[in-house]
Protein backbone atom coordinates (compact mmCIF):
# COMPACT_ATOMS: atom_id res chain seq x y z
CA UNK A 1 0.00 0.00 0.00
CA UNK A 2 1.94 3.00 -1.27
CA UNK A 3 0.73 6.49 -2.07
CA UNK A 4 -2.95 5.78 -1.45
CA UNK A 5 -5.65 6.98 0.93
CA UNK A 6 -5.07 3.80 2.90
CA UNK A 7 -1.43 4.75 3.37
CA UNK A 8 -2.56 8.06 4.88
CA UNK A 9 -4.94 6.14 7.16
CA UNK A 10 -2.11 3.78 8.21
CA UNK A 11 0.23 6.70 8.95
CA UNK A 12 -2.43 8.59 10.90
CA UNK A 13 -3.32 5.56 13.02
CA UNK A 14 0.36 4.95 13.81
CA UNK A 15 0.81 8.64 14.68
CA UNK A 16 -2.21 8.63 16.98
CA UNK A 17 -1.95 5.21 18.64
CA UNK A 18 1.62 3.85 18.52
CA UNK A 19 3.76 4.73 21.54
CA UNK A 20 6.63 5.79 19.24
CA UNK A 21 4.37 7.78 16.92
CA UNK A 22 4.88 8.00 13.18
CA UNK A 23 8.14 8.63 11.38
CA UNK A 24 8.63 8.27 7.65
CA UNK A 25 10.26 4.87 6.99
CA UNK A 26 13.84 4.96 5.74
CA UNK A 27 14.62 3.73 2.22
CA UNK A 28 12.60 0.89 0.76
CA UNK A 29 9.46 0.16 2.76
CA UNK A 30 6.07 -1.51 2.82
CA UNK A 31 3.05 -0.75 4.94
CA UNK A 32 0.26 -3.17 5.80
CA UNK A 33 -3.19 -2.27 7.05
CA UNK A 34 -5.43 -5.15 8.15
CA UNK A 35 -9.21 -4.75 8.20
CA UNK A 36 -12.03 -6.71 9.80
CA UNK A 37 -15.64 -5.88 9.14
CA UNK A 38 -14.57 -2.77 7.22
CA UNK A 39 -12.60 -1.34 10.17
CA UNK A 40 -8.83 -1.20 10.47
CA UNK A 41 -7.48 -3.46 13.22
CA UNK A 42 -3.70 -3.73 12.63
CA UNK A 43 -0.99 -1.49 11.13
CA UNK A 44 2.44 -2.85 10.28
CA UNK A 45 5.45 -1.20 8.63
CA UNK A 46 8.65 -2.69 7.22
CA UNK A 47 11.62 -0.66 6.00
CA UNK A 48 15.28 -0.90 5.11
CA UNK A 49 17.26 -2.49 7.92
CA UNK A 50 19.67 -0.70 10.24
CA UNK A 51 23.32 -1.12 9.28
CA UNK A 52 24.96 -2.42 12.43
CA UNK A 53 23.16 -4.92 14.63
CA UNK A 54 25.78 -7.16 16.20
CA UNK A 55 23.58 -10.08 17.26
CA UNK A 56 21.84 -10.13 13.86
CA UNK A 57 25.12 -9.98 11.97
CA UNK A 58 26.52 -12.87 14.03
CA UNK A 59 23.32 -14.91 13.54
CA UNK A 60 23.50 -14.46 9.77
CA UNK A 61 27.27 -14.93 9.65
CA UNK A 62 28.09 -11.51 8.20
CA UNK A 63 31.41 -9.78 8.15
CA UNK A 64 31.38 -6.01 7.57
CA UNK A 65 31.88 -6.08 3.79
CA UNK A 66 29.28 -8.81 3.18
CA UNK A 67 26.80 -6.94 5.38
CA UNK A 68 27.34 -3.75 3.37
CA UNK A 69 26.81 -5.68 0.12
CA UNK A 70 23.65 -7.50 1.27
CA UNK A 71 21.90 -5.29 3.82
CA UNK A 72 19.25 -4.50 1.20
CA UNK A 73 18.20 -8.18 1.25
CA UNK A 74 16.65 -7.93 4.72
CA UNK A 75 13.79 -5.80 6.03
CA UNK A 76 13.06 -4.29 9.43
CA UNK A 77 9.63 -4.30 11.08
CA UNK A 78 9.65 -0.71 12.37
CA UNK A 79 6.06 -0.48 13.61
CA UNK A 80 3.47 -3.05 14.66
CA UNK A 81 0.21 -1.84 16.12
CA UNK A 82 -2.99 -3.55 17.11
CA UNK A 83 -5.47 -0.73 17.38
CA UNK A 84 -6.76 -0.02 20.90
CA UNK A 85 -10.38 -0.99 20.20
CA UNK A 86 -9.37 -4.50 19.10
CA UNK A 87 -9.37 -7.40 21.56
CA UNK A 88 -8.78 -10.63 19.68
CA UNK A 89 -6.72 -13.36 21.32
CA UNK A 90 -3.61 -14.36 19.31
CA UNK A 91 -4.28 -11.71 16.64
CA UNK A 92 -0.73 -10.32 16.72
CA UNK A 93 1.00 -13.64 16.09
CA UNK A 94 -1.61 -14.56 13.47
CA UNK A 95 -1.04 -11.32 11.52
CA UNK A 96 2.75 -11.67 11.77
CA UNK A 97 2.50 -15.23 10.45
CA UNK A 98 0.37 -14.10 7.52
CA UNK A 99 2.71 -11.22 6.65
CA UNK A 100 5.81 -13.42 6.53
CA UNK A 101 4.07 -15.52 3.89
CA UNK A 102 3.47 -12.58 1.58
CA UNK A 103 6.16 -9.97 2.23
CA UNK A 104 8.69 -11.54 -0.17
CA UNK A 105 6.35 -11.28 -3.15
CA UNK A 106 5.17 -7.80 -2.15
CA UNK A 107 8.75 -6.53 -1.72
CA UNK A 108 9.91 -8.04 -5.01
CA UNK A 109 6.92 -6.63 -6.90
CA UNK A 110 7.70 -3.12 -5.67
CA UNK A 111 11.51 -3.09 -5.52
CA UNK A 112 12.50 -5.79 -8.04
CA UNK A 113 14.64 -7.71 -5.59
CA UNK A 114 13.90 -10.26 -2.92
CA UNK A 115 14.37 -10.18 0.82
CA UNK A 116 15.43 -13.27 2.75
CA UNK A 117 15.25 -12.25 6.40
CA UNK A 118 13.15 -9.85 8.48
CA UNK A 119 13.88 -8.43 11.90
CA UNK A 120 12.38 -6.26 14.58
CA UNK A 121 13.33 -4.62 17.87
CA UNK A 122 11.22 -5.03 20.99
CA UNK A 123 11.61 -2.52 23.80
CA UNK A 124 12.34 -4.77 26.79
CA UNK A 125 11.14 -2.11 29.24
CA UNK A 126 7.63 -2.26 27.71
CA UNK A 127 7.15 -5.64 26.01
CA UNK A 128 8.29 -9.26 26.15
CA UNK A 129 8.11 -10.08 22.44
CA UNK A 130 5.51 -12.77 23.05
CA UNK A 131 3.71 -12.29 19.72
CA UNK A 132 6.98 -12.65 17.79
CA UNK A 133 7.86 -15.80 19.71
CA UNK A 134 4.37 -17.20 19.08
CA UNK A 135 4.78 -16.45 15.35
CA UNK A 136 8.07 -18.47 15.33
CA UNK A 137 10.45 -15.54 15.11
CA UNK A 138 13.85 -16.24 16.65
CA UNK A 139 15.31 -14.25 19.53
CA UNK A 140 18.76 -13.07 18.38
CA UNK A 141 20.02 -11.04 21.35
CA UNK A 142 20.04 -7.46 22.62
CA UNK A 143 21.02 -4.14 21.11
CA UNK A 144 23.65 -2.04 22.84
CA UNK A 145 21.26 0.86 23.41
CA UNK A 146 23.58 3.26 21.61
CA UNK A 147 21.86 4.07 18.31
CA UNK A 148 23.37 4.55 14.87
CA UNK A 149 25.13 7.88 15.47
CA UNK A 150 26.72 7.00 18.83
CA UNK A 151 30.04 8.68 19.56
CA UNK A 152 30.23 7.99 23.31
CA UNK A 153 30.13 4.17 23.28
CA UNK A 154 27.63 4.36 26.16
CA UNK A 155 23.95 3.42 26.15
CA UNK A 156 21.76 6.46 25.51
CA UNK A 157 18.41 4.75 24.84
CA UNK A 158 16.55 1.67 25.98
CA UNK A 159 18.02 -1.70 25.13
CA UNK A 160 15.93 -3.66 22.64
CA UNK A 161 15.51 -7.38 22.09
CA UNK A 162 16.24 -8.30 18.48
CA UNK A 163 13.94 -10.87 16.87
CA UNK A 164 14.40 -12.27 13.37
CA UNK A 165 12.61 -14.47 10.91
CA UNK A 166 14.34 -16.29 8.03
CA UNK A 167 12.11 -16.16 4.95
CA UNK A 168 13.87 -19.10 3.27
CA UNK A 169 15.74 -22.12 4.59
CA UNK A 170 18.84 -21.13 2.59
CA UNK A 171 18.83 -17.51 3.83
CA UNK A 172 22.37 -17.74 5.25
CA UNK A 173 23.81 -19.05 2.00
CA UNK A 174 22.18 -16.19 0.08
CA UNK A 175 23.00 -13.45 2.59
CA UNK A 176 26.65 -14.44 3.02
CA UNK A 177 27.29 -14.68 -0.72
CA UNK A 178 28.83 -11.66 -2.38
CA UNK A 179 26.34 -10.56 -5.02
CA UNK A 180 27.71 -8.92 -8.12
Amino acid sequence: MRRTDREQLHDGLIAQHHYLGYTQPVGEHLKYLVFSGGRPIVCCTFSSSPRHIGCRDRFIGWDASTRRANINLIAYNTRFLILPWVEVKCLASHVLSRIVHRICADWEALYRHGIYFIETFVDTERFAGTCYKAANWKYLGLTTGRGKDDLTHKANRSIKAVWGYPLREDFREILTRVHG
